[in-house]
């Protein structure tokens, strides 16, 4: 019997490249995904260290209005932040409209800001609302204050003064939501004032 040894041994070698071609991909697939990996938990670590660090503050002028004072104060390697938009947020209570009538809408209910204080409307392009101003740039070392006032009860809650409104407030904080920008990168930062004691 005579065995083809030059043929077995083309189909051996042939077969050990196969495979040898196959582990390198493999290995080469790999590889691709831990840089792939790393550079991806390098880029979140360097966003981490990127975000922005505020102080604020909020200074009470008279007759129920405000000076929020927003100071950037780092990291230094941010330098600068292209657009930060504030707005404030309502309380924890979720609220719907039971019954529907021409003095209130759903709509007036959903712009309402419920909480003790809101951006002062007209003043650097702020809502009618009073939600918040228009988004503005920020160095690292600056700051920026924005006005804001006491909220009032809503024109349909018939009877309820002033100070019975802000007295739901009491001991209850101000909240800020801060949208900001470099480039393409993007940072969401809440915080909680405490709400200055209310004087009629």
């Amino acid at each position: 019997m005579n065995i083809p040894w030059g043929d077995i041994a083309t189909y051996i070698t042939a077969g050990a490249g196969v495979v040898a071609a196959f582990g390198a991909w493999r290995a080469a697939d790999r590889s691709a995904k831990t840089a792939d990996a790393v550079a991806r938990i390098e880029r979140e670590r360097w966003h981490a260290d990127l975000t922005p660090q505020f102080a604020i503050e909020l200074t009470e002028t008279g007759n129920g209005q405000a000076l929020l004072n927003v100071h950037l104060d780092g990291p230094d390697a941010l330098r600068q932040l292209d657009s930060v938009a504030i707005t404030v947020g309502n309380d924890d209570m979720e609220r719907t409209l039971l019954h529907p009538g021409e003095s209130v809408t759903q709509a007036d209910i959903d712009a309402f800001v419920w909480g003790p204080f809101k951006f002062t409307h007209g003043a650097n392009g702020t809502d009618e609302h009073g939600r918040g101003p228009e988004p503005f740039p920020l160095d690292v070392g600056r700051g920026q204050p924005r006005a804001m006032q006491r909220t009032r009860p809503g024109h349909w809650m018939e009877g309820k003064t002033q100070g019975m409104w802000q007295g739901e407030y009491v001991g209850k904080p101000i909240r800020l939501v801060l949208t900001c920008r470099r480039g393409d990168q993007e940072w969401v930062i809440t915080r909680q004032l405490e709400n200055p004691l209310f004087t009629p």
